[in-house]
């Protein structure tokens, strides 16, 4: 893979990743499973690996999960809530602690183990024993406040017994529905004539997230309580069992199956005896989480960036089952990619019935052989996502490769040097326009709320909005005509349209979606042609002499400015009032031909706003420490990049030190 397809393939899937976190976390409207999107996040995790240089402080592996949804006000976490390495088997178990060991010089003797209930984590904090506040993870260091909705969970205590809990404590769990629960509900559901809930954790987590804590209260919630937050100096346990114990005896549930474990020969033994007991337990799991159990060693190990180094998830192999191939159709992306989808006959994999799966490609049909009503193995890859494994036997005729797009029947074009097939008609695709205009709002674009899924498609589909721009001119009786649309959710929705005309021209060009564009190269464009006349006139040359930005997406941002109807449509935009300030690039360039790097949190800028200013002055923000780095900002929490700069001798600034440079180059800083 050449540098520039890497840089393509990284936006494209970094861009699939947020829209995915957005669709999931924000609007709770998923469109993929959540093995799916772990899929889409390995496969960024491996073109990472592969390629360091590609990392950058916005990519979603540097985060945990999404931004949290602006319904709910923000809780920050005192201690990040991080996600879990994972491994599949016991060498890879071995081979953690091995490093671990190593990295202390010590060996590591006791485990905590406890099966990985697939539930929604949550923080609790109790001041005085009184509970105060409750939290979703979120992006990890910032969740949403559903303080109201957790209070309904008659497992939770809002007061924890006896008399020696601290002054102030942070307990960590998994919200969950058990399955019985489950099953139950969606029967009562589906007989009134209501949505039942898609899995488990999906119930629980759109549950945990109504705006009316009644609703929450009438879902089956319940959880188990895994670990400590964070606590006053009343409160110092040695072990992580000491501090479940403790919480136990505060009132709080715990799951009777934890068990301390000496040695990976302990720990090989109960994942075995747990993986044997699965299908018995009243609950949902797709693993087991082992912690070493000395907190002081946990400590002394600390995190890497999105996950603590003294735990890890052992995820269970995925469950299969066989079942018939009936059909194949094809899907319409927003850049007008088809993606094959099997249509299966309805097979029960891990209690959850599979009636899809995606096939990814055409090179994969081939190399599976598959034909219409073979029979075929599927399995849930993380026991969520749908897969087919191999063909077993039968067939009859060859599934054909679409001449014509499926949904406008406009012939089909081969992407040339890839197996892909793409529909060229642009927006005029009813699909390509769907995706398109669900990526135009989202909140990393134009962010324009209340404009999910469904009321787009119906706004196409009736042919209320043909592009980006329709979107503005949309008003309230139009609107309050759509189904599941009121009159006050009309109006909201065309106040957030008005208020999604200030916006700044990197989201601008980010929310016209162009293919490879991702936020930092929507920045980078943005500081470099400053207007719109200037970007849509870059040459080729122009255009892959900035960092971001090799030949293929250079020639996709030419041919999309070079295309009559896309110009029009920008234009439209501006006309009916999308603007954006003007930022000059500065005339003296202070970091001209530096590179930083930054890591760790920063208080008074975040990450990516720090990268923007940096780039203002001239410098190039890489994403590790290399013999190249000039300066390292370090803020708490910083990991291994701080210590390779210490390695490599690299000046590090703390951020008061960042921030009085930034004054003296005359950068507007907040007191």
């Amino acid at each position: 893979m050449t540098e520039s397809e890497a840089i393509e393939r990284h936006e494209r899937l970094v861009g699939s990743v947020n829209h995915h976190l957005y669709l999931y976390h924000v609007l709770s409207e998923p469109e993929i499973t959540d093995a799916e999107y772990d899929e889409l996040f390995d496969q960024l995790l491996a073109l990472e690996a592969e390629h360091p240089a590609l990392v950058t402080p916005d990519s979603p592996t540097q985060r945990v999960g999404a931004p949290p949804d602006h319904h709910f006000s923000e809780v920050h976490h005192a201690r990040p809530m991080l996600s879990l390495d994972k491994c599949t088997e016991v060498s890879e178990l071995q081979s953690w602690l091995n490093r671990n060991e190593r990295l202390l010089d010590a060996e590591i003797s006791e485990f905590v183990a406890e099966p990985k209930i697939d539930g929604i984590a949550v923080s609790m904090l109790y001041e005085n024993g009184s509970l105060v506040r409750a939290a979703t993870r979120g992006d990890g260091s910032t969740g949403e406040d559903i303080t109201a909705n957790v209070r309904t969970i008659r497992a939770v205590p809002l007061r924890l017994r006896g008399n020696d809990f601290p002054a102030s404590v942070e307990l960590r769990g998994e919200v969950y529905i058990p399955l019985q629960d489950f099953h139950e509900f969606n029967a009562a559901a589906i007989e009134a004539g209501e949505k039942p809930m898609v899995n488990p954790r999906n119930g629980a987590a759109g549950s945990l997230r109504q705006l009316n804590p009644e609703i929450s209260a009438a879902r089956p919630l319940t959880l188990f309580c895994y670990s400590l937050g964070s606590a006053s100096d009343d409160f110092s346990p040695s072990t992580h069992a000491e501090a479940v114990d403790a919480m136990q005896s505060w009132g709080c549930r715990v799951n009777p199956r934890r068990r301390v474990l000496r040695g990976v020969s302990e720990c090989e033994s109960y994942v075995a005896e747990t993986l044997e007991e699965r299908t018995e337990l009243a609950y949902e799991i797709d693993g087991v989480v082992l912690k070493v159990n000395d907190l002081s060693v946990q400590q002394e190990l600390g995190d890497l960036s999105r996950r603590p180094r003294w735990a890890i998830a052992y995820k269970f192999p995925a469950e299969e089952a066989t079942t018939t191939l009936r059909r194949v159709d094809f899907q319409v992306g927003r850049t007008g990619v088809l993606t094959p989808v099997a249509r299966l006959e309805d097979v029960k994999v891990g209690g959850v019935t599979v009636s899809n799966a995606t096939l990814h490609n055409l090179d994969e049909i081939a190399r599976l052989d598959l034909r219409l009503n073979c029979r075929v193995v599927v399995r849930r890859a993380g026991d969520v996502i749908p897969q087919v494994v191999r063909k077993l036997e039968g067939g009859e005729a060859e599934i054909e490769t679409p001449t014509h797009c499926p949904v406008c029947e406009t012939p089909v074009e081969r992407i040339e040097d890839q197996v892909a097939l793409r529909c060229p008609a642009g927006l005029s695709c009813r699909a390509q326009l769907t995706e398109s205009l669900i990526h135009f709002v989202s909140r990393t674009a134009l962010d324009i709320g209340g404009l999910g899924s469904k009321t787009i498609e119906q706004l196409v589909d009736t042919g209320i909005v043909d592009s980006p721009a329709d979107l503005f001119k949309l008003d309230v009786e139009t609107l309050s005509e759509l189904e599941r649309m009121g009159e006050k959710s009309a109006t909201n929705v065309v106040d957030a349209l008005q208020h999604s005309k200030d916006t700044t021209f990197s989201r601008f060009i980010f929310a016209l979606g162009v293919p490879g564009i991702g936020e930092v190269t929507a920045s980078t464009l943005a500081n470099r042609f400053q207007t719109l006349p200037a970007l849509a006139a870059a040459t080729q040359e122009e255009l892959e002499a900035l960092d971001d930005v090799g030949e293929i997406l250079a020639e996709n941002i030419r041919t999309f400015f070079a295309n009559d109807r896309n110009l029009r449509v920008v234009n439209e935009l501006v006309s009916l009032g999308v603007h954006w300030e003007r930022i000059e690039q500065a005339s003296e360039q202070p970091c001209e031909g530096q590179t930083w790097v930054l890591t760790g949190k920063l208080e008074v800028f975040a990450r990516p706003k720090a990268k923007e200013l940096l780039v203002e002055l001239g410098a190039k923000v890489a994403s590790s420490v290399s013999s190249n780095t000039d300066i390292v900002v370090a803020g708490p929490n910083a990991g291994s990049k701080l210590a390779k700069a210490k390695e490599l001798g690299k000046p590090v600034w703390d951020e008061p030190k960042f921030i009085e440079f930034l004054r003296q180059q005359g950068v507007d800083v907040p007191q």
